[in-house]
């Protein structure tokens, strides 16, 4: 018998501590997770899934307006946000008691409150101390708040996701997944939505052709773009709130959301304090391949070590961390081909290496694409149209990126992934008989490349 208490103390109850919780216990050790907020982390709670409510929410603005175009009349609707949020907080509700049976199920003893590390076995918890052989850091990221003058005016997605009242006029600040995502949905919602970027295109990081072809499709749904914008400084006004860009540029709304980024959430874990190095510019948790930090018997996954800000990916770590320390299964995540979605509107799926990358990485690249009208958006008469690109290594055929925007793109990305992290070529995708008529089919229709 050990001389722990568990085997293993998770700090933070979210998708990553969860899985690598459960994942532990199925493997026969003994565990404890600690929480300090609601069961279920950001994803569940804050983040993809409520966020993902608000998108379909907002969505309804399209079918009302292009139900004529296929015969139905419609009485001009009217939207009630409070309505909204009373209903995605009974879903998070919901979830989150789901959370909590699953961890009380795979027999997870779950300690509320702050976590603190009091050394490299013990951790303090709600004025308790619990050891472990071994801890586990999955305290995921927080929004970050840059050195702005006034931010505090401003608000973060936690709080957008709250609101009751629809502001007229809400400026969101950023270029970055949260911020294209909440720009389309309150535009839907009926908001006049100003984003603002420092950058010339939203997205950075992404392939140039999707995020040229996003901020043309946001423009003509109305929000109005404001790349060089770079904030200095934020003010109550007689009108709302005054944000002041570092050129002098100025911008008035009535909310101010703050979507410049996140950072690991390591603030008053005492990680420094027991010799668990943090990356000097970003703050994240230091790990190994395997997800161990500098300390033997911590080990740390998901957002709070900022190699990919993704739920399914710290899931991943989770559960190859239990695999590794508890099922003598060891096994590392590869993190060099992750497919995402961003659920913008419209909605952009990817995987692999964009067109600069490819070449950046020595590959002489062949691209695929193909830029059409929807079949739905016809009798719409909306001009909204969807692109598909695929890079090619044109010596070996093999799929190197795929990358798409349009409605479903999500959906899509899913299932190509599979056939690209197996390693599919271009010759795989051209024998692949489509489905029709589908958006999708377009993916094994493309048969000549760009420029020829």
């Amino acid at each position: 018998m050990s001389d722990y208490d568990f085997d293993l103390i998770t700090i933070g109850a979210g998708s990553g501590g969860v899985a690598a919780s459960r994942r532990a216990t199925v493997h026969g050790a003994r565990v404890a997770i600690c929480e300090g907020d609601r069961v279920g982390g950001t994803c569940v709670i804050r983040g993809c899934v409520p966020k993902k409510l608000l998108m379909y929410a907002s969505q309804f603005a399209d079918a009302f307006a292009d139900a004529p175009g296929f015969g139905w009349e419609i009485v001009p609707p009217s939207f009630d946000l409070a309505a909204l949020t009373a209903a995605k907080n009974r879903e998070t509700a919901r979830l989150e008691t789901i959370y909590r049976k699953m961890l009380a199920d795979a027999k997870v003893t779950l300690l509320e409150g702050q976590a603190r590390l009091v050394d490299a076995h013990t951790v303090e918890v709600g004025g308790r101390r619990v050891s472990a052989g071994h801890i586990l850091i999955a305290t995921g990221g927080t929004p970050s708040a840059p050195a702005i003058d006034g931010l505090e005016l401003a608000i973060s997605s936690n709080e957008l996701l709250d609101l009751t009242e629809l502001p007229r006029r809400l400026l969101v600040l950023g270029a970055g997944y949260i911020a294209v995502e909440f720009a389309g949905i309150f535009a839907g919602f009926g908001s006049e939505v100003i984003q603002a970027y420092r950058a010339d295109l939203p997205l950075r990081g992404f392939d140039d052709d999707i995020r040229t072809r996003l901020a043309t499709a946001m423009s003509e749904r109305g929000v109005a773009l404001r790349p060089g914008f770079a904030p200095v400084k934020l003010e109550r006004s007689a009108n709302g709130i005054r944000c002041t860009a570092k050129n002098g540029e100025v911008i008035e709304a009535d909310v101010v959301l703050s979507a410049l980024g996140r950072r690991p959430n390591t603030d008053g874990l005492g990680l420094t304090e027991v010799g668990v190095e943090l990356d000097a510019k970003s703050g994240a948790i230091r790990v190994s391949p395997d997800s161990r930090t500098t300390v033997d018997s911590i080990y740390a996954v998901g957002d709070v070590t900022d190699r990919a800000a993704l739920t399914p990916v710290a899931i991943a770590e989770g559960r190859a961390f239990a695999d590794t320390v508890f099922g003598n299964t060891p096994r590392v995540v590869d993190h060099r081909l992750i497919a995402t979605a961003v659920f913008s509107q419209p909605s952009i799926g990817t995987i692999g290496l964009s067109e600069p990358d490819a070449i950046a990485a020595g590959h002489q690249v062949t691209v695929f694409e193909a830029d059409f009208r929807p079949m739905k958006h016809t009798l719409a008469g909306r001009t909204e149209r969807a692109y598909m690109k695929v890079i090619v290594d044109t010596a070996s055929d093999k799929v190197l990126g795929a990358h798409l925007i349009g409605a479903d793109s999500g959906e899509i990305i899913q299932a190509l992934a599979i056939a690209i992290t197996m390693g599919a070529t271009k010759a795989d995708l051209d024998r692949t008989l489509a489905v029709h008529p589908t958006s999708a089919e377009e993916l094994v229709l493309l048969r000549t490349a760009r420029g020829a």
